[in-house]
């Protein structure tokens, strides 16, 4: 071994700030992009939003007529241009001569860092009324279910330290209204009192509204109910208490062979069980409903598809006048400040240009490839990965992936997230063309939809079913992909009514 100096030549990418904010930028969500560029407007005193009637006049090339120191935000048909105005690119030159802009290649720098990872959450309709949330939406708010057991604990004539307990249960009562994230041993020990008597006080909180709120269990929480709504049926508390697992198992033998009950009882039972609460707390929980706006618009017109993006709510924004005209005027440190606002101003809106771009041609190419599917439904599909559309459109897989995530569309069929489309290939037999796996998705859930509840259908069963329809698919892969769609097994499907 020994120490030499080699002169080595070599490329590579520089992570700057501006292209990590064009990164950042491109697989932002909707609402997420606008919420930065919010943030840049009062960050940046150069950046400004353009008011309404202003810009309304827009060549090919993404410029302003009228008013040609401002930077548009796209045309009017939603295609966007990413050329700063004569103006705009002589003030620049003007303020920093050797570091000029001469049109950078924003594609190939993000596609040639394909590893920069950030953790993700744009053209020309509104939505309608209907789509908003009401008003009770907006302005109403559930109260939890620790505070609807406190406020009945409250009005509970228990003594100072069985409501100190009682508290401490109820603190420890989860979401989905069950008392699990303590034990009873453990509430006894903090406060210094017997089990039996911890036990007392966890009765009592149980007797509360919802009924079987604070059990242990879901075996506890119908016997609960039980005891509240069908004091007198026997039977049925007999099966909760004894049978539950065999139940669920859809043994109804060793029920009926165990109880000495005939089936139109047992049958009883079951459709009664079947209405009580097993999460008693799920009415409070206050998860809100999460409302999806469209990034991109895909409408038939005549036998063609047209793309729009969703301008809606997006600020448009320019520079300002008065910052660009003072870069020749000021001197030091104020211009040196000005010259970094008025660059970072220039490179957002020329970001925001491409990412708008970029998904369109993105969704355009989409609409190429799955056009079947926006004819005729989902069971229509077409295979489709990441590079099909990369090669189409010349770009990256990375640019596409990142593009694709947290965007959604509107089309014909329904408003779909983009990365939707692109599924992995089953393999068709014979002249069988392939099929995406969401396509087969739905025909799994078709089939076990039409299938008889008494006598529901194996995976092994429904493999069959798509083989005889020219799919070639495993026993195993139609579990899994049951299994995703949160489709029970065929022995816990079967019905007795």
């Amino acid at each position: 071994m020994q120490i030499k100096q080699v002169l080595k030549l070599s490329q590579q990418l520089t992570m700057t700030p501006q292209l990590q904010q064009a990164i950042k930028l491109l697989q932002l969500s909707r609402l997420e992009l606008v919420e930065q560029v919010q943030q840049e407007l009062l960050e940046n005193p150069v950046l400004e939003e353009q008011q309404e009637g202003e810009g309304d006049r827009i060549r090919e090339d993404g410029t302003e007529i009228e008013t040609p120191q401002e930077v548009p935000q796209s045309t009017v048909d939603g295609v966007v241009g990413d050329r700063l105005d004569d103006a705009t690119a002589a003030a620049m030159e003007k303020a920093e001569k050797n570091d000029r802009d001469d049109g950078m290649d924003w594609e190939s720098m993000v596609e040639g860092y394909n590893d920069y990872a950030y953790t993700p959450g744009g053209g020309g309709q509104r939505l309608n009324q209907d789509d908003l949330p009401s008003v009770e939406q907006t302005l109403s708010e559930k109260d939890s279910l620790f505070d609807h057991l406190m406020w009945q604990l409250s009005l509970t004539p228990l003594e100072p330290g069985e409501l100190d307990i009682a508290a401490d249960i109820i603190g420890n009562v989860d979401n989905d209204g069950y008392f699990t994230n303590s034990s009873i041993e453990e509430v006894a020990e903090r406060h210094g009192v017997s089990v039996d008597f911890a036990e007392d006080v966890l009765s009592a909180v149980q007797e509360m509204d919802p009924v079987g709120v604070a059990a242990r269990d879901l075996k506890e929480c119908l016997q609960i109910q039980a005891r509240t709504y069908h004091a007198g049926d026997a039977t049925l508390r007999k099966i909760i208490e004894r049978h539950l697992v065999h139940l669920e198992k859809k043994n109804f033998g060793a029920i009926l062979k165990d109880l000495q009950i005939t089936e139109e009882e047992l049958i009883r039972c079951a459709r009664t069980i079947e209405k009580m609460e097993p999460k008693p707390g799920r009415c409070f929980q206050t998860d809100e409903t999460q409302y999806v706006t469209p990034d991109v618009y895909v409408q038939k017109l005549g036998d063609d598809y047209l793309v729009t993006l969703n301008e809606d709510g997006m600020p448009k924004l320019k520079v300002s006048n008065y910052y660009k005209n003072a870069l020749g005027d000021e001197r030091g440190k104020t211009k040196d400040y000005i010259q970094e606002k008025f660059r970072s101003a220039v490179w957002l809106i020329r970001s925001i240009h491409q990412r708008q771009n970029t998904i369109r041609k993105v969704t355009e190419s989409i609409v190429r490839f799955q056009r079947e599917f926006l004819d005729r439904g989902a069971q229509h599909l077409k295979p489709l990965i990441l590079r099909d559309v990369a090669d189409d459109i010349g770009m990256h897989e990375s640019t596409v992936s990142r593009v694709t995530t947290n965007k959604y569309v509107h089309t014909p069929q329904g408003i779909f997230e983009l990365k939707y489309f692109f599924n992995s290939r089953i393999q068709g037999r014979g002249d069988q063309e392939d099929l995406a796996s969401e396509a087969v998705r739905n025909k799994i859930k078709q089939i076990i939809t039409g299938e008889d509840p008494k006598n529901p259908l194996s995976d092994q069963a429904i493999a069959d079913i798509l083989t005889r329809q020219n799919i070639d698919i495993a026993r195993r892969t139609v579990a899994k992909y049951r299994e995703g769609m949160n489709i029970l097994p065929s022995s816990q499907r079967k019905r007795l009514f």
